[in-house]
């Protein structure tokens, strides 16, 4: 199988399959049709099933999905055994929040360490996560090549050209500023005010109908 080959469409999708299928594993579930993984995972039949295309065999007509066959090999793409540190740059709120959640809970991501250009907040910890001041980066995070920026847009440019230096390969970048970076680094954009603003937006112009209730 060519990863290269998976659209990146699909790519997204799979941690959501992995997250529903390691839940009915711990429900003790043996099978799942594609129908269910659907009003599940919010993404309808057809597309799941043109998605584990992808993948080869991996169900059967009439019996849907071995639970623990696709928890292993989907476990197996995400490289779910496999941990990945990140580095969290800016302690604000939302980076304070992030810390207490951490990820390992779920999955293979571990926040390692953290930055901030508050001094006080040096040389302390979250959640068991060290805490270094933001001159510290370049000394301390030299293996790690993913990052999660919550810091302010006015800052996101410069702390951004320092991690290219620094040789990163993936930014999760929560700030509104659109980074400018060489083609072979990864950024995904989440801007919570966009996303937000959208929500809102669909409610007004796109209600969804309300099922299983009478007309009074």
């Amino acid at each position: 199988m060519d990863q290269n080959k998976i659209p990146q469409a699909t790519a997204k999708r799979l941690p959501l399959y992995y997250r529903f299928l390691n839940n009915l594993n711990h429900q003790g579930k043996s099978r799942v049709s594609s129908k269910e993984l659907s009003e599940a995972v919010k993404v309808d039949s057809a597309t799941i099933r043109r998605d584990f295309s992808y993948f080869g065999a991996l169900g059967k007509k009439g019996y849907g999905y071995n639970v623990e066959y696709l928890l292993g090999f989907f476990r197996k793409t995400l490289d779910q055994d496999e941990v990945t540190d990140v580095a969290l740059i800016g302690v604000g709120n939302l980076g304070t929040a992030f810390l207490h959640y951490n990820f390992m809970k779920n999955n293979n991501i571990r926040i390692k360490m953290a930055f901030d250009t508050d001094r006080d907040k040096a040389d302390t910890d979250i959640g068991g996560v060290p805490i270094y001041h933001i001159d510290d980066l370049e000394a301390k995070m030299e293996a790690i090549k993913v990052v999660i920026l919550t810091i302010p847009a006015s800052e996101a440019e410069g702390i951004t050209g320092r991690l290219v230096e620094q040789g990163i390969s993936g930014i999760l970048n929560f700030t509104p500023a659109r980074l400018t970076v060489p083609h072979y680094i990864r950024v995904h954009h989440i801007d919570l005010a966009v996303e937000l603003q959208a929500l809102v937006y669909f409610l007004k112009h796109y209600p969804l109908e309300r099922k299983g209730e009478l007309d009074s």
